[in-house]
């Protein structure tokens, strides 16, 4: 155990065998181990003024359609052709969230919806395109793996043809959404229709070369083991290894209110164990966001002692998580307020952890 602290405390690589074992230490333990990490990750001082920066970014959450034909389990949110409240926005009503945004200082929009049977592909270019010209401020994030690889079997194009034609008309970066754990025997529980963990992983490498960015999350908490969630983490550390375009990570805990999957839920210890550890194990993937969404703003407030570096998103609209009850919401300034009083300093940031401001420091 001391050996294997010493190496932990150094900054050096554990194996996924380490991991288990850190697993099983107090939690305490874990907290000032992953603290100790992400500070070797962002330095003491990366905003440069004397005091640690927690970042956080202002976006806002736009799910296109909640039509959807892949029927996760874990999903309260999608809605098939047939029933009486399934939608597509209109370009209007999407303008309207963006201008929304944009008169709070917003920089960026998660643009990502279900897994729509009937929508071509240029319904989609020509709303990518349409928000760039309109929108140049605003970084387009959106459309998650398993999205890609329903549009590539919908438009019976090539995965990577794909992901270019969304690239040019305006797409620049990709959530982590759609990873759930990464281990095929639990997405065929939870998700069988959805596609397996190569072809997730598929997408992000091939957008990572083309220079584009992208998160990875992991939603834990249902049928998966603790081994299960190890060996997810071992997937995104190899890809970061080859492609280096993960920007951050982001877990959060199952919420089982409204959905098909009759799980107990998992507790806040159990969220910031997996996060220190996670914290710990990804040592190539430089940021950490805390899940404030799911866990609650206090809760938030003591992840960022156990590895995390963000606040993650303003989040000025979220339709996912809150279709099974869960219904946190913070203002600009409570976010900025609950950093502060954790003993850091809020800064609002790019996709790519540029720091917003006159200096615009570089912190990724």
């Amino acid at each position: 155990m001391a050996d294997l602290q010493k190496k932990i405390l150094a900054g050096e690589r554990i194996s996924s065998d380490e991991a288990k074992a850190v697993y099983q230490w107090s939690l305490a333990q874990l907290g000032e181990l992953a603290d100790v990490r992400r500070n070797l990750a962002k330095g003491k001082d990366y905003g440069g003024r004397g005091k640690e920066v927690v970042t956080y970014i202002v976006d806002r959450n736009i799910n296109y359609t909640n039509v959807c034909d892949v029927y996760c389990k874990f999903c309260a949110f999608y809605r098939t052709e047939k029933d009486s409240d399934h939608y597509v926005l209109s370009r209007a009503q999407i303008d309207q969230k963006i201008d929304e945004l944009v008169a709070v200082g917003g920089t960026q929009i998660l643009l990502q919806g279900g897994h729509h049977p009937t929508l071509d592909l240029e319904w989609y270019l020509d709303l990518l395109r349409h928000l760039r010209a309109k929108y140049p401020q605003v970084n387009i994030h959106g459309f998650s793996p398993p999205e890609f690889n329903h549009f590539a079997d919908v438009f019976q194009m090539p995965l990577e043809k794909v992901i270019e034609k969304f690239r040019e008309a305006g797409l620049r970066s990709i959530p982590g959404g759609g990873a759930e754990i990464l281990v095929d025997h639990v997405r065929q529980r939870i998700a069988p229709r959805k596609c397996d963990t190569n072809a997730w992983l598929r997408v992000m490498e091939i957008a990572h070369g083309m220079g584009m960015r992208s998160s990875a999350t992991m939603m834990f908490g249902h049928v998966e083991t603790a081994e299960d969630r190890i060996e997810h983490l071992s997937r995104l550390r190899d890809l970061q290894d080859r492609t280096g375009g993960f920007t951050a990570f982001i877990c959060w805990t199952f919420q089982p209110e409204n959905t098909v999957l009759k799980v107990e839920r998992t507790g806040a210890h159990e969220y910031l164990r997996t996060q220190a550890l996670s914290r710990i194990f990804l040592d190539n993937i430089p940021n950490v966001q805390a899940s404030w969404v799911t866990q609650g703003p206090a809760m938030g407030q003591v992840a960022l002692k156990f590895g995390a570096n963000d606040f993650g998103s303003l989040m000025m609209e979220e339709n996912v998580v809150s279709s099974a009850g869960i219904r946190f919401r913070l203002t600009l300034e409570e976010m900025r307020r609950l950093i502060r009083e954790a003993g850091y300093e809020p800064r609002q940031r790019t996709n790519r952890y540029e720091l917003v401001g006159s200096a615009a420091e570089l912190v990724a």
